[in-house]
Order: structure tokens, then sequence, then C-alpha cells
């Protein structure tokens, strides 16, 4: 039983990293060209998709309410334990693999076999999530916005077969395949492919498009905020003045969780699926030129400059309109048809805000499916190299990228995109994340008992309590989470359970050494 927990010897974590010790018969290595921007922008193209084009307005109408500003901010603050956490350990050890490696050497082979098949859920289903998101957008982009005429079975080509499609008379038809998620699924396998730096470089355009679109959006919204519409509780005073008063849910009578402080802290549990790509910038590390000093600063920069953009939004949002009107896929779009008859533009001048703000919606998306393709390769190479997996390590000789696991993820991807309804994979990745985090946190405190002697180019600012908070914070999410999903995620387990224990155990490198 305890061969279960061997662990791997810190020094040599970081000596398999390190160029100059690389084994030179083990064929090419993965092209470190990666800087703090790169890292940093990679953060922020995994932060803002989803999160900030659909989650703020679900949580404000059903839980918060104008208080969903103050889910941002517990948010953030959340994160920030693991962020910091997270820092320290990617200094430490930069390689790729993320929080499986540091797992690894804290707390042995087999949890860290768990969470290693654990961010392969998160980051092969992030993305499918994602890509669904995607297809929506374009199709509303093409369709509403700038008023194309499509067959019926176009917009049965944007539904698997599990979902119905609404045509725009409203009558429902049955899908048949998400035919531009699964494309849109294979082009970001092709840039990967290519290799990391057309990938980050690709990254950083639409990085920048969606940011000045979304501060465009701030900037236009700002003055037109209706102070009146920031106050759910008239009775109350404050800062309790923006959080709805007891009873107030909006999803009908009183719910527990649903109303009051209670329901910002809820909002909080939501909003957290927003900010969960920053774990994406460590999964890079063997392909940043300075890890010790870049890798800190790329995800704690995009974890603060997200934080302040989401708050920002959400600030706009609920000032604009009415939070009981946010409950919708595409609460953005709602928040632009606002701004638009307050400032009383010309319908010309209105569609075109209406176009930018959903191409950077469709922007925004395509950035996160870039970077959790990326994340879930990185992750997958990182297992084969240490003989848990087969073939995933081997990595292309002219453009020096896992490309087997990147042949292999675009294709899944592809496919679970294609055939999957969003509902079904959307939380397991919020679990999977959340579950990942704990065991950071966790790991920072273990290697300061048993490596104390270690170099850490970052330390996190006192260790004790900020790790056990941070782990103690994810928990407390997690419960929060449906009950099938903890059963899916089970399920995701198991079926990695019997693949450790029938090839792993068997082929493990550092249990043959």
């Amino acid at each position: 039983m305890t061969s279960l927990f061997i662990k791997k010897d810190l020094t040599r974590l970081i000596n398999d990293a390190s160029d100059t010790n690389a084994d030179t018969h083990e064929g090419p290595k993965l092209k470190r060209t990666l800087g703090a921007f790169n890292l940093t922008t990679l953060g922020i193209g995994a932060i803002i998709g989803a999160g900030i084009f659909s989650l703020t307005g679900a949580a404000a109408a059903n839980y918060a309410g104008p208080g969903i500003v103050y889910s941002f901010v517990i948010g953030g603050i959340l994160c920030a334990f693991a962020g910091l956490c997270y820092s320290e350990l990617a200094s430490m050890v930069p390689v790729s693999g993320s929080a499986y490696a540091y797992t690894y050497a804290t707390m042995g082979e087999f949890i860290a076999w768990i969470i290693g098949w654990d961010l392969v859920l998160e980051y092969a289903f992030g993305a499918v999530t994602v890509a669904t998101s995607w297809s929506g957008y374009l199709i509303s982009l093409l369709s509403k916005t700038l008023g194309i005429q499509f067959p019926d079975l176009v917009y049965q080509l944007t539904k698997g077969p599990w979902e119905m499609a609404t045509l725009p008379s409203g009558v429902q038809l049955s899908g048949i395949w998400n035919l531009p998620a699964s494309i849109i699924c294979l082009i970001m396998a092709a840039i990967l492919y290519r290799g990391m730096k057309e990938s980050a470089f690709v990254n950083n355009l639409i990085v920048i498009a969606k940011m000045v679109i979304i501060c465009s959006f701030i900037i236009l919204g700002w003055g037109v905020i209706d102070s009146s519409n920031w106050v759910a509780n008239p009775a109350a005073t404050g800062l309790s003045a923006l959080v709805p008063a007891y009873g107030a849910s909006t999803r009908g009578g009183v719910e527990f969780m649903s109303f009051g402080w209670p329901g910002v802290l809820t909002g909080a549990g939501v909003v957290f699926f927003a900010y969960i790509g920053f774990d994406a910038v460590s999964t890079a590390a063997q392909e940043a030129k300075n890890p010790q000093k870049d890798l800190p600063i790329g995800i704690l920069s995009s974890l603060v400059i997200c934080t302040v953009l989401y708050i920002l939004m959400a600030l706009v949002m609920t000032g604009v309109v009415p939070y009981k009107e946010l409950g919708v896929p595409d609460p953005v779009a709602v928040g632009v048809d606002r701004i638009i008859t307050l400032r009383g533009w010309l319908p010309i001048a209105g569609k075109t805000l209406s176009f930018l703000v959903k191409f950077g919606a469709l922007a925004g998306l395509t950035s996160v499916i870039l970077v959790m393709m990326m994340g879930n390769t990185r992750v997958l190479y990182a297992m084969s190299k240490d003989g848990l997996l087969p073939w995933f390590s081997k990595v292309h000789p002219t453009f020096q990228t896992p490309y087997i696991a990147t042949v292999l993820t675009g294709i899944f991807a592809s496919l679970c995109a294609g055939l999957m309804p969003m509902s079904l994979v959307g939380e397991l990745v919020s679990i999977g994340t959340l579950l990942a985090f704990v065991l950071v946190c966790l790991g920072v405190p273990i290697l300061r008992i048993t490596n104390p002697n270690a170099k850490r180019p970052f330390r996190t600012p006192f260790h004790w309590p900020v790790s056990i908070l941070g782990a103690a914070a994810c928990l407390w999410v997690m419960s929060g989470l449906p009950s099938d999903t903890w059963i899916r995620l089970f399920v995701w387990l198991a079926i990695g359970f019997v693949i450790y224990f029938t090839y792993s155990v068997k082929n493990s490198k550092l249990r043959r050494q």
C-alpha cells in the first residue's frame, strides 16, 4: 500500500525539466518561447470567456442581485489564495503538468494520478463546454445581428442529437450534430499542433481584441448608469442596499441561499467558475523562458486584471439593466441594447455596437478553447513522461509540440462538442478544478515541512493561513455542487483507477528506477 504513495524527489523533478539535464536520447524537447506577457495573456485568455459573458447575469438574477459585485470580490479573494500557492509551487517546480507535478512531489504517485486524471477532465470538458457556447454565440451573431436567413437544417447542425434546436419562428426541432463546435475544436488543435509560439501569438491577438471591446462596453455603459438599479433592498442602507431582501428570490418563493448575504455567497460559488482558467498558466511552465520569475507574474497578474474587469462589468450591467432582467444566456447583449436605448443612438450605430460585443464574446470563447486544449495536452505530456500513460510524451521534431496529445485532444473535444449537451459537462469542469486547487493549497505547507531548504523564487506570504483558507474555501464551494456532479466525478475517477492499476503501475518510470 505504501508504494502507492511513492514520491518523486523534488530535485530530480526539477532536473527532469531542465534543458541542461535533459536526456538527449528521449528525443526533441518542448521549446521555451513564452515570456511574462505571453503567460499573462494565456491566463486572461482562459479566464475571460463564458464567465463574463454568461455567468454574471445568471448569478445576479438568481442569487445576488446587484450584490454580484461582492460575489466577484469574494470569488477573487478565494482564487487569490489558490493563486499564491500555485505561484510558489510553479516557481519551485517549473515543469509541465501543473498540479499533477506538484502532487507527485508532495503526496505521492497515486494522488498525483488522481489529480492528473482530474485535470484531463477539467481541461478536455472545459474546452467542450466553451465550444458549445461558442456555437450558440456564432449563430446568434449571424442570424440575429446580421439578419442572415438559414434553412432549418443549419439550426439543427448547431445542436447535438440530445438537444432541441429553436428556429427563428419558435418551432423546435431535434438537433443532429453541433458542427460549429466540432470545427472550432479542430481549428484550435491545428494551431496548437503548429507550435506554442504561434498559439501564443493567436491568443495574444484575441485577448487584445476582447479587452478593447470589454473596456469599450464599460466606458460606454458607465455614463448611463442608473444608480436606482443598484438598490435591491430599499429598506436597507449602506452595502446591504445592494443585496436583495429576505424572500426576494427571483426564482419564485423563498429559497435558502437565494436571497440576502447567503445569496451573495452562493453567487460567489457560481462565479468561481469564471476564475479557474489561471491554473492553465502553470501547465506551460516548461515552455516559459524564465519560469521562476515569469510564472508567478503570469498567474497573479492575470488574476488581478480579470478580477478588476469582472467587478467593473458587474457594476455596469446591474447599473444599466435591472438585475432581474439579466437571467438570460447573453446578458451582455441585453446590456448593450439598453446602453444603445439610453444613449438614443441611431439603429446603425446600435447594430455596430451589438456586432462588436458579440464578436468580442466569440473571441473570448475562442481563446478559452485554445488555452483549455493547451492545458490538456501538457498534462497528458507530463503523465506520459512519467510512464503513467502511453504515447502522449512524443514531441514533434519540427514544431516541438506534443503532437500526439494534441491530435487526440482535438479529436476527442471535437466529437464530444458535436454530440454532448453543455449541461452534462459544465459542472464537471468546476468540481475537477476545485479538487486540483485543494491539493495545490495543501502542497505548499507539506513541501515547507518536507523540503524546507529548497529554493523558492516566490514564497507564499503567511503560507499557513493562506493555504488552509484556500483549501477550505475550495471544499466549501465543492460542497454546494449537485450530487449528480459528484457521481459523474466518481465515475470518471473509477475509469482512471482501472487505467492506473492495469497500465500505469507496471510502466511507472519512478517505480522502475
